[in-house]
């Protein structure tokens, strides 16, 4: 198993959720965060002049797949969320050694 954390841009995350839809794939934990990358923030110009905001607001999305669904996962989320510019997010994927069902106490649950 395989667990996805994709950083990408607020407005991207219904597209996304409608792209996993199709497929199927339903499960995911969606976080609000703030974070930068190699574009630094951005200058806004304003009449009293210009504002920095260094700390871009992103989504968070986290999912854990199993080893066959994970490069049709990668893919989706390249596919929906890339626009071509600076700040689309990263990727960053991990192993998950075990899953542990909370309510039923039940360990190696399926994916």
């Amino acid at each position: 198993m395989k667990k996805i954390e994709a950083i990408i841009r607020e407005e991207k995350l219904n597209d996304l959720k409608e792209c996993l839809e199709k497929e199927g794939i339903y499960g995911m934990t969606v976080m609000r965060v703030k974070g930068r990358g190699i574009q630094r923030g951005i200058t806004l110009q304003w009449r009293a002049g210009s504002y920095t905001v260094d700390l871009l607001p992103k989504v968070l999305v986290m999912m854990v797949v199993s080893d066959e669904q994970f490069e049709k996962v990668i893919d989706i989320i390249l596919d929906c969320c890339s626009t071509g510019n600076p700040g689309d997010g990263k990727i960053f994927v991990s192993e998950v050694s075990e899953v542990i069902r909370i309510s039923s106490k039940e360990r190696n649950v399926k994916i």
